[in-house]
């Protein structure tokens, strides 16, 4: 059994450990903002934390509405794979993923204008929202300067599920690595004003933020071009996008932004909850949120090679290979998560000291408390994020919509409310209700995941328009 738990370890990591380190690059990239916030002080980073967590809002939402698309793919070429290798079969799967990305594209296009004019609209309702009205004003101008990245954040992704879906995810982390750098390269001078350009403060954050995910996207579609099996399948005609295959994403995509959306936005609620505690308190979660944020790239990564391979081997009719997937992605971030966990619980302090002011003594005694309970928290985290990976290989986005639902909203907000407010834990209650909540939705994803594999059909090959609308 330690055998075959090792074996499937090292295919399930042949995908997980690029998209992994994919993930912990571009996590970099709002760890460097974060940093350069708090270097600003204790007001910028909780209203630089505030205007992130809307972003990320918006932005988790969009990326789920194209995520489902490297299943489709991986799907796809699985099935080309199981075929008779013919001329005509393999066209029929050129023409599928062609389909598939122009209709992720137009989904793109279509969530990244939407997204941005959101964006501006909840900076100015943060102030009928509780929060401090010094924070705010920072908040919506930060907004302002984020808004204009979404798009091209989001047509990166498409291309990235793109690439992913078939098995070549090599340039995105070179790409994301090279983005680190040039966002700390744009970020000093913009907010201090160096090399002549005006000092902007915590707005330069921002800027620095939209010009890079723009730089990004075009160095992977570049990137892709220059791949001789990805270039004839990256269709930009996203005008010719057919309506059966947009639907069909949407179908797919819908409840996995709902879901993304759901945690994301049970995450920027306790945010907002924090904020009513004070600066402090919320500088205090910004900066666990954000360490959080991190070590959950590992579970991302485990949990969309997890997605991809399930789609793989059912497509390929081996339910026994997706059973043991599940174990497998469970059994590595077990590993990774008590890692962790024990460096947070001996070394508060390190770990903090790149995000807090060392003189703000009450940011830094309120997140050294948060670390405790998040070091339980992770496991949690990583297994509800692994459980949705699952389902979605499974082509079930709604459950795990439903399930989020029950466990983020149902079970961990109003743990949330009870353990800060009534039982008077104020920040502290807040992340026992979020350890509550993902606790839930973690045992009902998976329970799910074994029943629905119990139950999973073969993959039959999905019917596509005629190749002239393709």
């Amino acid at each position: 059994m330690v055998t075959a738990l090792l074996r499937d370890s090292r295919a399930l990591g042949a995908l997980a450990v690029p998209l992994i380190l994919t993930q912990l690059a571009q996590v970099a990239l709002t760890t460097t903002d974060t940093v350069m916030m708090g270097l600003l002080g204790t007001t910028e980073l909780a209203a630089g934390g505030l205007a992130v967590v809307v972003f990320n809002q918006i932005r988790t939402m969009g990326v789920g509405l194209g995520t489902a698309v490297g299943n489709q793919i991986a799907a796809a070429a699985a099935r080309a794979e199981r075929a008779d290798g013919t001329a005509s079969a393999e066209e029929g799967g050129h023409a599928e993923v062609r389909a598939l990305v122009r209709a992720s594209l137009a989904v793109a296009t279509l969530a990244g204008l939407v997204g941005a004019v959101l964006m501006v609209l909840i900076g100015q309702a943060l102030v009928l929202l509780g929060q401090d009205t010094s924070v705010v004003g920072l908040t919506q101008r930060m907004l302002h300067a984020l808004a204009p990245g979404l798009l091209p954040c989001l047509w990166f992704q498409a291309i990235r599920q793109f690439t992913v879906g078939m098995r070549r995810p090599q340039a995105l982390l070179r790409i994301t690595l090279a983005s680190v750098a040039v966002n700390a390269a744009l970020n000093w001078p913009l907010v201090h004003g160096s090399f002549g350009l005006p000092r902007l403060g915590l707005t330069g954050v921002g800027i620095a933020t939209s010009l890079v995910h723009l730089l990004s996207c075009i160095a992977l579609y570049l990137a892709a071009k220059r791949d001789g099996e990805l270039a004839p399948l990256l269709a930009l005609d996203v005008h010719r996008a057919d309506t059966p295959t947009v639907r069909r994403l949407l179908g797919l995509g819908i409840p996995v932004a709902a879901t993304y959306g759901s945690e994301a936005g049970f995450f920027s609620v306790t945010a907002l909850l924090a904020g009513s505690f004070g600066p402090a308190a919320l500088a205090a979660h910004t900066a666990v949120n954000q360490l959080v944020y991190i070590v959950f790239q590992v579970a991302i990564g485990l949990s969309h090679a997890a997605s991809l391979n399930v789609s793989r081997e059912l497509a390929l009719g081996n339910h026994d290979g997706a059973r043991r997937i599940r174990n497998t992605a469970l059994a590595c971030a077990g590993v990774v998560m008590t890692v962790v966990g024990a460096v947070y619980l001996t070394l508060p302090r390190l770990v903090l000291a790149p995000f807090l002011d060392t003189g703000s003594e009450r940011a830094l005694g309120i997140a050294t408390h948060l670390l405790v309970i998040t070091a339980f928290l992770q496991f949690f985290d990583c297994a509800q994020n692994i459980g949705v990976g699952l389902l979605r290989g499974l082509d079930d986005t709604r459950s795990g919509f439903r399930i989020t639902l029950i466990g983020y909203w149902a079970v961990g907000l109003p743990a949330a409310w009870l353990f800060a407010y009534t039982l008077e834990l104020e920040t502290a209650g807040i992340w026992l209700g979020l350890l509550t909540g993902l606790a839930a939705t973690a045992v009902l994803l998976l329970r799910r995941y074994a029943t629905a594999l119990a139950t999973a059909a073969p993959r039959e090959p999905k019917r596509e328009p005629a190749a002239g609308t393709a």
